[in-house]
């Protein structure tokens, strides 16, 4: 895909669990995305982020972790959020961080790396499509799976299809990206927020 811009992937490390696999996968998904040359990347470790788990309303002002992410989150044209499935769905701290933020997230589309389990982390990939649906987000189709057999791998996995899959979605979200960032410039998104 050649575009005037490149487009600027914001990589989600949704687990913040000590002992955590999340990191790996998102390390490799940022070694995938930097060989296309066409995609910008910026891997956001939730861990590192420190954001309140208790959210405020708007009478309080906003906490400095809010402010330091937003404007990252805010620059990203796209998504990848990389997620373990924990008790059939996603992490809480990626609840937290996804709850944080409107405008950062709207007409903008989100693809998912997941993992975990004889599912994959499917079941978290699906409860997320419907948490960034009502964020006016659009998710890919196209998602990647590591099944708990795929888990050995220390910097390539078990299934060399994988690589093919993630370029499929990297290729769609490549498309999305572009197509609503110049949506985006032409016409403001109308939400209710």
């Amino acid at each position: 895909m050649t575009l005037q811009h490149p487009i600027r992937l914001a990589v989600i490390v949704g687990s913040t669990r000590r002992g955590r696999f999340a990191p790996t996968v998102a390390d490799w998904v940022a070694e995938q995305v930097r060989a296309r040359g066409d995609i910008k990347v910026d891997v956001i470790d939730l861990a590192e982020t420190a954001l309140p788990e208790v959210l405020g309303d708007e009478h309080e002002p906003i906490p400095a972790p809010v402010t330091k992410l937003a404007p990252r989150l805010a620059a990203a044209d796209a998504f990848v959020v990389v997620t373990p499935e924990y008790n059939h769905s996603f992490p809480a701290a990626l609840k937290t961080a996804i709850d944080w933020f409107f405008d950062e997230w709207t007409a903008k589309p989100v693809g998912f790396v997941s993992y975990g389990g004889m599912g994959g982390g499917l079941r978290a990939v699906e409860a997320l499509r419907l948490v960034f649906a009502e964020l006016h987000a659009t998710t890919v189709r196209d998602v990647v799976s590591f099944h708990f057999r795929d888990w050995p791998f220390q910097f390539e996995p078990v299934d060399p299809g994988a690589v093919k899959a993630l370029s499929a979605q990297l290729d769609q979200l490549g498309w999305w990206a572009a197509a609503l960032r110049t949506g985006r410039e032409r016409v403001p998104y109308a939400s209710v927020t």
